[in-house]
């Protein structure tokens, strides 16, 4: 893969992660009975995303090498 490829993919990947940091943060301060299912799924999400593109990036790593 190209570098500035790989630059950009992290950049969107940082973006994407701080947009779930904050929605997280404003779901846990709002006032809506909505608020609750929101809050815990943003929660889940900021911790599983990033697990998942770790595993995916392991498994990547693998099978190039292979």
């Amino acid at each position: 893969m190209n570098k500035k490829i790989k630059q950009i993919l992290a950049m969107v990947g940082v973006i994407f992660l701080v947009g779930l940091y904050v929605m997280t943060f404003i779901f846990a301060l709002i006032k809506s009975p909505n608020s609750t299912n929101l809050f815990k799924a943003s929660f889940y999400a900021t911790i599983v995303i990033p697990i998942l593109i770790y595993a995916y990036k392991l498994i990547f790593n693998y099978l190039k090498k292979k």
